[in-house]
């Protein structure tokens, strides 16, 4: 079978994208550079964590809809889903989209359709272009290019997908167009239309200001600390006025999108960005003023019992029920509270994970039995009501007793 679709990048977003096309009749092949990642995909198996994507991509790739390779295809349909990186100073890296690019460029056509979906600063998508009709002057005019961010919560990712409505972007309005008749295929949520850099500026909004509203709940907690109140009833009772709506503080801001894209903002437009750049800072100090913390509790303990305590770092996923550590302010604190460890013992619990190449992980009811000092990090469902003697050291950093 012949496929109409590329979907160039099988991580997070790429995989249950490619798998949601293929469910929906259309041929695609799926690229990753990493062998292992194709090998598992024409398994009929996924090399994430994600609710229903194995039964999708089980089924997508028995029925023949979708196979995996390492290198592009020709087809009709050409997405980008690849990281963007940093380098230096939080400067985002278009690189691995323009390695992307650059690999469906021979095979590009006249009236084929170019989407990019990894975020990206504005201006990308008409980056691309330009070297598209660099290489190929002969396709300019006559194919189309767009960018669609995908706006997806990890642990909801193939329901999200699905039902979300979606920003599409063309470089013109027949690109525009075109990319809306290929997502309507699969997608029950509104499309709306507009020009590829406001739909590029409109992924990096989204999470900036989630990121600052973050930033409000965290900067709260820090002062409740030094206030001696409870941060967890206070923002309850302020919630209760009608046009008030305080977000949970945590631990810090992790993952691959919050944490990460308002630095797309600041670092292009850094004189304007002060709320959006300051509330980055706070989200960043938050998870080291945790380490700080926890490092506390535990000389604290050393003083008071004249021996060292064992400790139980609870949590490393950048949020509560996934698998990802990606960007995590959690496994930032455990290696901080880690990195100048004498002889306590830790326990470090990830139960969304079975090992870690770094960290030796303990099932988390041996960690409240065995431990001291027992820090929450991350408001996994598991650490939800679970009973412990009041001798412990209870340090809840993400409301999982409130």
């Amino acid at each position: 079978m012949q496929a109409k679709v590329v979907t160039v990048g099988l991580g997070y977003i790429g995989l249950p994208t490619s798998a949601l096309i293929a469910n929906s009749g259309i041929p695609v092949h799926g690229v990753d550079i990493s062998q292992h990642v194709v090998d598992t995909i024409n398994a009929g198996k996924i090399h994430i964590v994600e609710p229903e994507l194995d039964k999708a991509v089980a089924q997508a790739v028995q029925d023949g809809f979708l196979k995996a390779g390492t290198t592009p295809v020709p087809a009709d349909t050409y997405l980008i889903v690849v990281p963007t990186p940093f380098k230096g100073d939080h400067e985002p890296d278009i690189s691995y989209v323009q390695a992307a690019t650059e690999a469906v460029l021979p095979l590009l056509k006249e009236g084929d359709l170019y989407i990019i979906e990894s975020t990206s600063p504005v201006g990308t998508t008409e980056k691309m272009m330009a070297l598209i009709f660099a290489r190929r002057p002969e396709l300019e005019g006559k194919i189309y290019l767009a960018y669609c961010p995908e706006r997806v919560l990890p642990g909801n990712v193939m329901y999200e997908l699905v039902h979300n409505d979606r920003v599409i972007g063309g470089v013109n309005e027949e690109s525009t167009q075109k990319a809306i008749d290929f997502y309507k295929q699969f997608v029950k949520g509104e499309l709306h239309p507009t020009n590829a850099r406001t739909a590029e500026m409109c992924k990096l909004t989204e999470n900036s200001s989630r990121d600052v509203q973050i930033a409000f709940a965290n900067e709260l907690s820090l002062i409740c600390d030094k206030a001696g109140i409870n941060v967890w009833e206070l923002i309850k009772l302020a919630n209760k006025h009608p046009r008030v709506n305080i977000l949970q503080p945590g631990c810090g801001v992790g993952g691959h999108c919050i944490a990460v894209d308002p630095y797309f903002i600041v670092s292009e437009f850094p004189l304007e960005s002060r709320i959006i750049g300051k509330a980055r800072e706070i989200n960043n100090h938050k998870a080291f003023w945790v380490a700080e913390k926890i490092k506390e509790a535990r000389k604290e303990f050393q003083l008071k019992n004249n021996k060292e305590p064992k400790i139980a770092l609870m949590g490393m996923a950048f949020k509560p029920n996934i698998d990802d550590l990606r960007e995590s302010p959690a496994k930032y604190i455990v290696q901080r509270v880690l990195q100048d460890a004498n002889e306590e013992e830790y326990f470090i619990v990830e139960p969304n994970i079975h090992e870690h190449k770094i960290f030796k992980l303990t099932e988390y009811q041996e960690a409240i039995e065995k431990a001291d000092i027992i820090a929450f990090l991350v408001a996994h469902k598991e650490f939800k009501g679970l009973d412990m003697s009041e001798e412990k050291i209870l340090l809840d950093f993400c409301g999982v007793k409130n």
